[in-house]
């Protein structure tokens, strides 16, 4: 349930505006965003098997196994990229290349063309028995791929942008509210103990190493291992396996334990995402001014710096 990262709730440390340059994001914000987009959705075969060991008394079968496997990880997640591409080639079409102009969406610049790309993509591949988070980012990039140099990108950008703000501060609010009213009484040491290590020890390891031959210098290995924020995926995760049957387990501790996590990320992250991205971009410009004649660098140039 505490897979799932939000760069969201630090702003710093996801990708800007789009551009029509292919290579405009550094390795750290393009890394995070894409890490987020994608785990939102592939953290589900593991949550279910959790509920699946938890309603079975922790008794593990070689058919279990072997059904989660082809049905839960791989059969759902191809559904999932396969829906989103198919989906994304649609809207990409109807976007930019319709014949008809009244139906190519991009000439009418509405935002809100983004919710319905949206539930249009994670709707149909739940009907195909897919994961929804998964056809969503990989529909986005489909879009995002059909046509690069046309404004409407920025459009749909911000539009999405305010939305997710806004979502986002009414479910921290709830979340405040829910600590107001004891919502952390539950928690133990033991619950405390796993949150601090998920996001100072378990986190960085496993995505330090995960990063080994990648093109990221070892600055920004070390800042992509660190910035594991825990946000809102985790409450949805949580939420769905609670409901689930068979999954019997605290819900008051299993709720105390996450929104611990959540709360300490944001201020452990929140607080160290402004001055250590402004660091890391400080520290490629003037690589890139050092290594070149031009005093002011292009965007591209600086970002494809590594550190």
């Amino acid at each position: 349930m505490l897979a799932p990262t939000d760069p969201v709730l630090a702003s710093e440390v996801r990708v800007g505006a789009p551009t029509e340059s292919e290579h405009d994001e550094d390795e750290v914000r393009f890394a995070l965003t894409s890490e987020a987009g994608l785990n939102d959705g592939l953290a589900f075969p593991f949550v279910l098997a959790a509920v699946a060991l938890a309603a079975a008394a922790g008794g593990v079968t070689a058919g279990g196994i072997a059904r989660w496997a082809l049905v839960d990880l791989l059969f759902k997640c191809a559904v999932g990229v396969g829906a989103g591409l198919a989906v994304g080639a649609l809207l990409g079409w109807l976007f930019f290349r319709a014949e008809w102009r009244a139906m190519r969406l991009s000439e009418h610049r509405e935002g809100f063309v983004a919710i319905g790309a949206t539930l249009l993509a994670y709707g149909m591949t739940e009907l195909l028995h897919g994961y929804g988070f998964v056809a969503v980012f990989v529909t986005a990039c489909r879009i995002r791929a059909a046509e690069r140099a046309h404004g409407f990108h920025g459009v749909l950008h911000d539009f999405v942008e305010q939305v997710e703000r806004l979502l986002t501060a009414v479910l921290l609010f709830l979340l405040g509210a829910f600590v107001a009213q004891g919502g952390l009484g539950p928690l133990t040491w033991q619950g405390a103990l796993v949150g601090v290590l998920l996001l100072v020890a378990v986190r960085p390891l496993a995505g330090w190493v995960a990063q080994l031959g990648t093109p990221a210098g070892p600055r920004e290995r070390l800042v992509i291992a660190f910035f594991g924020i825990r946000g809102i995926g985790s409450l949805f995760y949580l939420a769905h396996a609670l409901g689930s049957p068979g999954f019997d387990v605290p819900a008051e501790q299993a709720w105390a334990v996450v929104t611990f996590t959540v709360l300490a990320s944001v201020i452990l992250h929140g607080v160290t995402a402004t001055p250590v991205i402004s660091r890391l971009d400080r520290l490629r410009l003037r690589r890139a001014r050092s290594g070149g004649r031009e005093t002011a660098p292009d965007e591209a140039r600086v970002a494809g710096e590594r550190l």
